[in-house]
């Protein structure tokens, strides 16, 4: 019998998150109840479940919104701290909603106080400073139809 040697490697916890504008470029972010400062839609990848699923998973879960992420915009690997392990965290394009389907948007009471659409310098408000590097770079990222490699929220190149 052989055993997988996989199953011995470090494992990462992994977060995969959508981006979501509306028309003027402004970006959808979410107001947790239990965090100080907002978020990005998504959440933790679960056992078994790819980034991709995991993001419409997230966007269905927060928002009640059914919809298919685009083309990858970051991967940013974020160094462990005294209060939790290492990750690697993804941000997929969410394209920009029309008004009826953000007015569609409905919020799980226990998990989401609020959410706003918010220009870069409201972004960088409402954000950790590590989300609004990531999500300043996953911006960037959808106008030049590239992809950016960060880590800590800063690019390595």
């Amino acid at each position: 019998m052989t055993s997988d040697h996989t199953a011995t490697l470090p494992r990462k916890r992994m977060g995969a998150g959508v981006v979501l504008s509306d028309a003027s470029g402004r970006v959808l972010l979410v107001e947790p109840t239990y965090k100080p400062y907002w978020e990005i839609p998504g959440g933790a990848v679960e056992a078994d479940e790819s980034p991709y699923a995991a993001a419409a998973r997230e966007v269905e879960e927060e928002l009640g919104l059914t919809l298919r992420p685009g083309r990858l915009l970051v991967t940013d690997w974020v160094p462990p701290r005294p209060d939790r392990t290492e990750g690697l965290m993804l941000l997929f394009d969410g394209g920009t909603l029309t008004p009826d389907q953000a007015g569609r948007i409905r919020l799980p009471a226990e998990e989401l106080r609020s959410w706003a659409w918010c220009t870069e310098a409201e972004a960088d408000d409402r954000l950790s400073g590590l989300l609004a590097r990531r999500m300043r770079a996953a911006v960037r990222a959808r106008a030049e139809h590239t992809t950016s490699y960060l880590e800590n929220g800063f690019p390595t190149a």
